[in-house]
């Protein structure tokens, strides 16, 4: 599945031209290189977000088409979750 397609169909990222823009700007690596909008994603990835103040690494437990809400977040397992602190005033 492409990567921009799963953080969507996830709900990682809300929206897929988003996902897609984050991607290829060189924020999202997946296995620890850096992934574009249409690179694959396979269960058992691991897949860093740099958002602006957070960086988010999540593991892929499966790949579905379509969900719901209330199971998009049963496609992956949060590992870590780090926020970055700005001291400018």
């Amino acid at each position: 599945m492409r990567l921009d397609k799963y953080l969507k169909v996830s709900r990682v990222i809300k929206r897929r031209s988003v996902a897609k823009d984050i991607a290829d700007q060189g924020r999202i690596t997946i296995n620890d290189k850096k992934a574009k909008s249409s690179s694959e994603v396979n269960v058992g990835d691991i897949l860093v977000i740099n958002f602006g103040n957070k960086t988010l690494k999540i593991k892929v437990n499966e790949l579905k088409e379509t969900t719901k809400k209330d199971e998009a977040q049963g496609m992956y397992e949060v590992v870590s979750e780090e926020y970055k602190e700005d001291f400018r005033l």
